[in-house]
């Protein structure tokens, strides 16, 4: 869980930086890192993840493997919130308020900060909301098939790679609760993710 709330801050963190740089700006910045945009998002990113990952070193230790885990997972999944923030500033800055603050000689640090990134916060906290729970899961999937930390750091997917063995998943039947633990917490995100969508459009939770 831990993983995925790291990962989902880094994601977020850069896809919120390099959305709001290519919505302000425009021109030729928005050009190129809408076709990187693009690029991420036309690949199958648990895919790519494995391929990155297997590409790592593998003998590390837990914490190292627990950031690099963390780093590749985060890096990985920037686009989606880059793209939503940048539709959102691209909106917000052709606003009134946002030309008059312009015309009194505002920064423009000083204007994302003060009146184009609130119009955004509905949508990081949307795409926070959306992006743990996958997260999550790529730590478990990474974790269960090697890839992620290794013993002895508790992972859910380190629990559920003993039933990779037909010996335990016949006769140890309770080994599948770390993959039932998943199930409320997903619900849990995406219940949560409504909750802030409905709050941005003003209806009543």
């Amino acid at each position: 869980m831990l993983a995925g709330l790291l990962a989902t801050a880094l994601s977020l963190g850069l896809g919120v930086a390099l959305g709001a740089v290519a919505g302000f700006y425009g021109g030729w910045v928005d050009e190129v890192l809408m076709r990187a945009i693009e690029l991420f998002l036309a690949l199958p990113w648990l895919d790519l993840l494995f391929a990155i990952r297997a590409f790592l070193p593998l003998e590390m230790s837990a914490a190292q493997s627990f950031l690099l885990l963390i780093a590749v997972v985060g890096v990985v999944g920037w686009a989606r919130p880059a793209r939503m923030v940048r539709g959102v500033v691209l909106s917000a800055r052709e606003r009134p308020f946002v030309q008059v603050a312009r015309g009194f000689g505002a920064s423009d640090f000083y204007l994302l900060r003060r009146h184009v990134m609130p119009q955004a916060s509905s949508v990081i906290l949307t795409q926070a909301a959306l992006l743990a729970p996958q997260y999550v899961l790529a730590e478990v999937a990474l974790s269960y098939l090697g890839l992620g930390v290794g013993e002895p750091t508790p992972s859910w997917g380190n629990m559920l790679a003993a039933l990779q063995q037909y010996h335990v998943l016949a006769s140890y039947y309770w080994m599948f609760l770390p993959g039932l633990a998943m199930v409320p917490l997903f619900l849990l995100y995406h219940q949560l993710a409504d909750a802030v969508q409905a709050t941005s459009k003003g209806v009543p939770i």
